[in-house]
């Protein structure tokens, strides 16, 4: 157990510093600068009443839906190492959870339970608050955290973007074992971020149903970077990673940018493309029929020679 007292000194000092010199100071001040709280107070997480629990999960039905699967799988994963699994909204109410039953007690006792708030202005330092108010990743390890009352405790807490790159919750993996070092954290750090790249891939596919989804180049080769395209090569929709790599934003995206023009595919006059785009629609046709040109013409409406005319146009055997 560490001493409550001594990490209130260690809090004062640190925030009092005229340099913030990690993330974790810049947010310990933050909490006694701009939330006037005092690290040596025991607080528990504020709690949400039913109802307004049951409106928080109703303007998140999205991401509650999209997400369910990735909680259980990473609770296959994480739960029996004594972990709990905390999946809250952008203002850090916890919407869903993964417990095993035996720390169910425990984790309840912490706040780690659904309807409990996780902001900084609530409880302090915590992954999920000082995940939300940096918009980033973060692992905030014991006594890292705020609150005296917390320093047993170590989470690690990724963001969750939603189909337009706006933070939409967050999903956190929170442990009071004591033998939960840096390296252990660190590990658990990384198969949340995955997991909630996982979550945000769901709500942008699910958010573009029926449209193609084109990977952008990026100098991080993330697979995050994704355009969502119409059948009219229109992009319709950007990930987060895909609007910074090509400052994107809505409005331009409302505009209706073709992706061949984004991703500079294409120097040809609109002549040119136009030929492009009949070749391909008569090689489409051909695929869907095993190269059967009768069939072929019928399916686009002309006659067996006009056909035979164009493919020969565009050097098609």
């Amino acid at each position: 157990m560490h001493d409550p007292v001594s990490h209130a000194d260690q809090v004062y000092a640190s925030a009092n510093s005229p340099v913030a010199s990690s993330a974790v100071v810049a947010s310990w001040r933050r909490c006694m600068t701009m939330h006037h709280l005092a690290p040596e107070d025991r607080r528990m997480p504020e709690r949400v009443t039913e109802q307004e629990l049951d409106v928080a999960r109703k303007q998140s039905e999205r991401l509650i839906g999209q997400a369910r699967d990735e909680l259980d799988r990473l609770f296959m994963v994480v739960g029996r190492a004594g972990c709990c699994i905390l999946m809250t909204d952008s203002k850090g109410i916890a919407l869903d959870r993964r417990g095993a039953a035996g720390d169910d007690k425990d984790f309840r006792v912490l706040g780690l339970w659904t309807g409990s708030v996780w902001t900084e202005e609530s409880i302090g330092t915590n992954g999920i608050g000082t995940a939300i108010a940096d918009d980033r990743p973060i692992s905030i390890i014991r006594d890292q955290h705020f609150f005296a009352s917390n320093i047993d405790l170590s989470c690690t807490t990724a963001p969750i973007r939603d189909h337009r790159g706006v933070l939409a919750g967050a999903l956190d993996v929170s442990t009071c074992r004591s033998d939960a070092n840096e390296g252990t954290i660190a590990i658990l750090s990384q198969t949340v971020r995955e997991a909630a790249s996982r979550i945000e891939l769901n709500l942008f596919r699910n958010a573009f149903q029926g449209a193609r989804f084109v990977m952008v180049p990026s100098e991080t080769g993330s697979p995050m970077a994704l355009l969502a395209v119409d059948r009219d090569d229109l992009v319709i929709g950007a990930t987060r990673a895909a609007r910074s790599a090509l400052r994107l934003d809505d409005d331009r995206i409302a505009e209706g940018i073709p992706a061949s023009d984004l991703l500079h595919e294409s120097s040809r006059d609109a002549r040119e493309l136009l030929c492009d785009a009949e070749r391909s629609a008569l090689l489409r046709a051909l695929s869907r029929v095993h190269g059967n040109v009768s069939l072929a013409a019928q399916v686009l409406g002309v006659s067996r020679s006009t056909l035979h005319r164009k493919m020969k146009r565009f050097g098609i055997q």
